[in-house]
């Protein structure tokens, strides 16, 4: 298998931390969509990573369908219950932990734009999406150890990969001194080598 991707993905490190916690074997392609030569394109429709190339030439996108098809495809690290009201439970904290990275890569994308391009509602709209998703997540953690129940889940790789990508494209946000069992949950999660392993280039 092939996973083209971008490391400073919280979607593309989502997977390769999957990769990682189910001990899976997978060739890395780094490929920067928004350069012209990138393949990314003529893979997925979307113009997105990540993207999974399957040795039997299929090709899965996006990021929870890769997860979906990894866990399922090694009994080892099992990430999503096989029961159906617990899967959806854990895919729903997904959903909510996904919707949040996407809201902060919006923000990234238009404070790239031109300065008397960008907008400034926009981005307080993007902003609000954030802070709601992180005010109902650190009432729904409280003190447990983690999100989705007594196991470590997809739901914590997720929230995980949140987590880094606010402190690693918008640290203004300052959610650790807001939320400090968000941050104490995150302290626990740097500690497992698939987190270590896959920290985003500080660039």
């Amino acid at each position: 298998m092939k996973l083209i991707t971008s490391y400073t993905s919280p979607f593309g490190r989502k997977v390769r931390i999957v990769l990682a916690e189910k001990r899976i074997e997978c060739q890395l392609i780094e490929d920067n969509p928004w350069v012209a030569e990138s393949s990314v394109s003529a893979l997925n429709p979307l113009g997105k990573v990540p993207i999974l190339l399957l040795d039997d030439g299929r090709t899965l996108y996006d990021s929870r369908v890769i997860v979906d098809f990894l866990d399922h495809s090694s009994p080892v690290g099992k990430l999503i219950p096989s029961d159906h009201r617990q899967a959806i439970s854990i895919k729903r904290r997904e959903a909510l932990a996904d919707g949040i990275s996407d809201a902060a890569v919006l923000i990234r994308q238009e404070r790239s734009r031109q300065p008397h391009m960008q907008s400034t509602e926009w981005i307080e709209h993007q902003q609000a999406k954030i802070e709601r998703g992180l005010e109902h997540i650190a009432g729904e953690l409280d003190e447990k150890k983690w999100w989705g129940g007594d196991l470590f889940s997809l739901a914590d790789v997720a929230l995980g990969c949140t987590l880094a990508y606010l402190d690693f494209r918008l640290p203004e946000l300052g959610w650790q001194s807001r939320y400090p069992n968000l941050q104490k949950f995150y302290s626990k999660l740097e500690e497992r080598p698939s987190f270590t392993e896959t920290a985003p280039p500080m660039i």
